[in-house]
C-alpha cells in the first residue's frame, strides 16, 4: 500500500522539483548577470528552500541539528556522508550564512537546470575524479578561494552516494588537500540519516514519509590534533558512528 501510494506522490513531486529548476534558472542567470553575486545568492537560497518543500510532497520531512553554532569569520569546511542528491538542498539552505560551495564531479557541471548554473558561476569547483593530478589542483585553488572570502566548503569524502545509508570508506585526499590549503579553517562534520530512503525504490517511485535529519557535530581545527592522520580519524568516526540504519 505505502509503495502504491508512492506512485502519485512521485509524479506530483517531480512535476513541481522540475518547475522549480526551470522557473530558477533564468531567475539565477539574470541574478547574476545584472545584480552580480550577492543577489545571485539569494536566489540560490530561494531554490535550496523551494526544493526542500518539494521533499515534503513526499510526506518526508527535514531536521537539522547544530549545538555549536558558528560565526562567518573564519573560512568553514563541511566534512558529510553522501546518500543522495537530497542531501545538497538542506547543506545549502542551513548553512547559507556561510555561503556554501562544492566539490563537485564535472558531469554535474552541464545539463541540470538551475544546478549546473550554480556550480559553474557561484564558486564551487567541478573536478575530474579520473584525472587526480587535475582534480588536486583545481581543489586547490578553490581551498585558495574559501579561505580568502571566508566561505564554506563542502566535501563528500565517500565521493559516490550509499544507496543503502551504509558508509563508504572515506577518500581523503581532497579533504586533505582543502585541510592544508584553508588554514583558518573551521571544520565541521555532518552526519546524514535516512536521505537514501527517499530511493528505496529506486528512481521511480521514490520512498515516502521518511525524516530526514542533518546532525552538525562539534566543530575542530587541524591544530586540535597532533598529526593530520588523527585529525581525518576523528572526523571519519565522527560521522559515522552517528549513521542510523
Amino acid at each position: 500500500m505505502r509503495k502504491l501510494l508512492a506512485y502519485p506522490l512521485t509524479c506530483i513531486y517531480f512535476l513541481f522539483f522540475g518547475l522549480s529548476l526551470l522557473i530558477f534558472h533564468p531567475i539565477q542567470w539574470f541574478c547574476f548577470n545584472v545584480f552580480g553575486y550577492n543577489v545571485h545568492k539569494k536566489s540560490v537560497d530561494a531554490l535550496q528552500f523551494c526544493l526542500m518543500r518539494c521533499i515534503n510532497l513526499l510526506g518526508s520531512r527535514h531536521s537539522f541539528y547544530n549545538n555549536y553554532p558558528l560565526d562567518t569569520s573564519n573560512p568553514v569546511i563541511i566534512v558529510a556522508n553522501h546518500q543522495s542528491m537530497s542531501d545538497i538542498p538542506p547543506l545549502l539552505w542551513y548553512f547559507r550564512k556561510h555561503h556554501v560551495k562544492f566539490v563537485s564531479k564535472k558531469e554535474l557541471g552541464k545539463g541540470i537546470p538551475s544546478v549546473s548554473y550554480n556550480l559553474r558561476v557561484g564558486g564551487s569547483v567541478l573536478i575530474d575524479r579520473k584525472n587526480a593530478r587535475k582534480a588536486l589542483i583545481a581543489i586547490r585553488k578553490f581551498a585558495d578561494y574559501i579561505e580568502t572570502n571566508k566561505r564554506a566548503a563542502v566535501i563528500f569524502p565517500e565521493g559516490t552516494r550509499s544507496r543503502d545509508g551504509k558508509p563508504k570508506p572515506f577518500h581523503t585526499k581532497g579533504l586533505e588537500t582543502l585541510i592544508n590549503n584553508i588554514p583558518s579553517a573551521v571544520i565541521v562534520p555532518v552526519t546524514i540519516n535516512n536521505s537514501w530512503k527517499n530511493l528505496e525504490y529506486g528512481k521511480f517511485p521514490m520512498g515516502i514519509g521518511h525524516h530526514l535529519t542533518f546532525t552538525a557535530h562539534k566543530p575542530v581545527r587541524k591544530s586540535d590534533f597532533e598529526t593530520q592522520e588523527q585529525l581525518l580519524q576523528h572526523i571519519e568516526t565522527t560521522i559515522k558512528n552517528s549513521i542510523k540504519n
